[in-house]
């Protein structure tokens, strides 16, 4: 028998084990100064692409006031308790009713974090007798909350509606004997790769069978539609959205999340999600930050016309020279070489130290051996100088990657 302790010290995880060689730089690494599209990293300013500010809120003047003067009006501690037994707020109904209006839902319900949210809706929502058919793309927060299940899953590959089809069958064949309900979850807007879901395909196979749609759209509330109502809304969908889950650590640039339905739904949710049924309200000077941010994402549609421009210019030239950054029609711009973990480490160092670009790096075992992706974030606090700027830096780090230089060359950090 192993004590625990000697277990983990003996296998530290698949990013873990590199923890003491990156540790504060490819890992964990610290942006300092206002949150923008440049900011300093190991005391040097550098251009970052890998904040989700996407409305370039974060540093918004009336937010910051907002945000000041909620914490010196109420503190941290406001509103004290959980909100079913002491902690609810004007202010949080408040929100919650605005972000109904915004993704057109009867109803909201706040949510400490939106990780632990989509895990704990799933697991309110389902029980053993119900089935649960999910995008094998999903976010590791319905990964998760999908693993809680006590029931049967089914999984089809990433916006593939064939399959998807025969799943449902399978899942309606087995709820048929269970007697239970057949729920399916996919994104609106998928993180690595920027695809968007097949939303209206998949409310349009309502038709054919009977189910419950939860769509987790992070990326997409706020970018995504003509008044940032999501992905369901560009897709003239949202109507056949049972349930819409959003997040504030992306658009609001602030923390916490929501999910919308039904009335019927939202109270039953209230009543029975054990994450927020048995943990502290959501402090109200982040609820009241929150509530700026909402009447500036609604007031100023600038901001998104301006994330657009940003973004379609950065793919529209990643694309002209040469870069392979698959299918997103979103923000989320990956781009995708092909190289190993010690070029892919060399590579980044280079664009750090010597470009001043900081972007973030996706490697094996997050993706398949030979491969690397540079996730970059477009915000509407970029420039088109910004733009220009890293097609032209990265244009050489690929000369250099293609010729080998990374295999033969080190690059300094320091």
């Amino acid at each position: 028998m192993k004590d625990l302790f000697d277990k983990i010290r003996d296998n530290r995880g698949p990013i873990g084990q590199h923890a003491k060689e990156s540790h504060g730089y490819f890992t964990f690494p610290k942006l300092e100064g206002d949150i923008s599209n440049k900011m300093v990293f190991r005391g040097k300013e550098r251009l970052v692409w890998s904040l989700n500010n996407y409305l370039g809120l974060a540093n918004h003047p009336e937010v910051r006031k907002a945000d000041a003067e909620g914490a010196a009006k109420f503190g941290l501690a406001a509103p004290m308790g959980a909100r079913m037994m002491s902690g609810n707020s004007n202010y949080h109904e408040q929100l919650e009713a605005g972000l109904s209006e915004l993704v057109k839902k009867e109803d909201t319900i706040l949510c400490n974090f939106g990780y632990q949210a989509m895990i704990s809706a799933i697991d309110c929502l389902v029980d053993r007798h119900d089935v649960i058919v999910y995008d094998a793309e999903s976010h590791a927060c319905i990964l998760d909350g999908v693993r809680l299940h006590m029931g049967k899953r089914f999984v089809y590959p990433h916006n593939d509606m064939a399959n998807l089809e025969k799943q449902l069958e399978r899942a309606t064949k087995m709820v048929e004997e269970t007697g239970g309900a057949i729920l399916v979850i996919t994104e609106g807007v998928f993180g690595m790769s920027g695809t968007q879901g097949k939303l209206k395909e998949i409310v349009e196979l309502k038709k054919k069978f009977t189910f419950r749609f939860l769509v987790d759209d992070a990326h997409g509330c706020g970018t995504m539609g003509p008044t940032g109502g999501g992905t369901g809304e560009l897709q003239g969908c949202q109507d056949g959205i049972d349930i819409y889950f959003g997040t504030f650590a992306k658009s609001f640039a602030l923390i916490g999340g929501y999910i919308s339905s039904t009335e019927n739904i939202v109270e039953y949710l209230r009543y029975n999600m054990r994450s927020q049924i048995f943990a502290k309200s959501l402090p109200l000077p982040c609820v009241v930050g929150a509530i700026k941010r909402l009447e500036l994402m609604r007031s100023h549609p600038e901001f998104r016309e301006n994330l657009w421009k940003i973004t379609d210019a950065l793919q529209d030239g990643l694309r002209k020279n040469g870069f392979n950054i698959g299918t997103t029609n979103t923000p989320v711009t990956p781009v995708y070489l092909s190289g190993s973990i010690p070029e892919a480490t060399n590579l980044i160092l280079d664009l750090r130290e010597n470009f001043d670009v900081f972007c973030s790096m996706v490697v094996y075992p997050v993706i398949p051996k030979g491969q690397i992706i540079l996730r970059l974030i477009p915000t509407a606090v970029h420039t088109i100088e910004d733009v220009n700027y890293t097609i032209e830096c990265f244009s050489k780090i690929k000369d250099k990657l293609v010729s080998g230089k990374y295999l033969t060359e080190k690059i300094a950090a320091f």
